[in-house]
């Protein structure tokens, strides 16, 4: 542990100290995540399976393992939530600690053998409600809290997001984005042209925060073993810091796209 080093050589820490210091409580971790992804039926089965295999072979990769171990505890918590619309957001796998390969690969295999599924709508507002309150119901306390949220679409339903991305920021907890935009928006869908820059202006915040676009299914299993290596680390990816507010993105452009298509009362469409 560089870190636990260098303060043990300021402080005169002996050895033991240091390995006191290290181990911290058995609850303490370097981070606490959730690693919020979309199921809605937009997501075709076949996306689902990439976005589900890309989680499990990015968490047990060695870049991972690596950067948890770097940690000043050398362990994080993590706890696994698929969302759709605002009545589906399920807690998959519940907090778990990963400190190394045997914990990863406990955390892999659940997800491995848990089934895929499907749900209407997209309410990345509900999402960020949900995986924020789970933070107040675990035994864990990071020196970090952070919500890593995939989505193939804008907010179409529920809360505004930019109303409940401000409540969460608030909360001292930061918000992370991987927009999937593998398929073209068409004349039969609710999807935008630019989902990176929507995630950027409308979804993400908090210090460092930031988005690592997929635009294509080959890309699934990098991209989120880079995003989780940045969010272990708390590395600031350059050019996805926070810019300055891009007035041209409308962040309430999905529920207009809504209305527009199918008007306020339609709740089961395939979207």
């Amino acid at each position: 542990m560089r870190i636990l080093t260098l303060v043990a050589l300021m402080f005169g820490l002996t050895g033991t100290a240091a390995a006191q210091m290290a181990a911290g409580d058995a609850n303490t971790v370097d981070l606490e995540l959730v690693l919020a992804v979309d199921i809605s039926y937009s997501m075709d089965e076949d996306e689902l399976r990439l976005q589900r295999e890309g989680y499990v072979a990015a968490i047990t990769s060695k870049p991972v393992i690596d950067a948890i171990k770097e940690g000043v505890y050398g362990r994080i918590a993590v706890a696994y939530v698929e969302w759709a619309g605002t009545e589906q957001q399920n807690l998959l796998i519940d907090w778990q600690i990963i400190d190394g390969p045997g914990t990863a690969q406990a955390f892999a295999d659940k997800l491995a053998e848990s089934s895929t599924n499907r749900a209407y709508r997209t309410s990345i507002s509900a999402a960020l409600d949900f995986s924020s309150r789970l933070f107040a119901k675990n035994a864990y306390e990071g020196t970090r809290r952070v919500i890593d949220i995939s989505g193939d679409g804008p907010n179409n339903q529920g809360n505004v997001v930019t109303f409940m991305r401000d409540l969460v920021v608030s909360m001292g907890i930061g918000i992370n984005g991987l927009p999937l935009a593998l398929k073209a928006p068409n004349s039969g869908s609710v999807d935008i042209q630019n989902l990176e820059a929507y995630y950027r202006e409308c979804v993400i915040g908090g210090p460092g925060a930031f988005v690592i676009p997929v635009a294509g299914k080959n890309e699934f299993a990098e991209a989120i073993r880079t995003k989780l290596v940045l969010e272990i680390s708390a590395i600031e990816p350059q050019a996805r810091v926070i810019p300055v507010q891009n007035k041209a993105v409308n962040c309430m452009m999905g529920e207009k796209i809504w209305r527009d298509r199918y008007g306020d009362g339609i709740q089961d469409n395939w979207q």
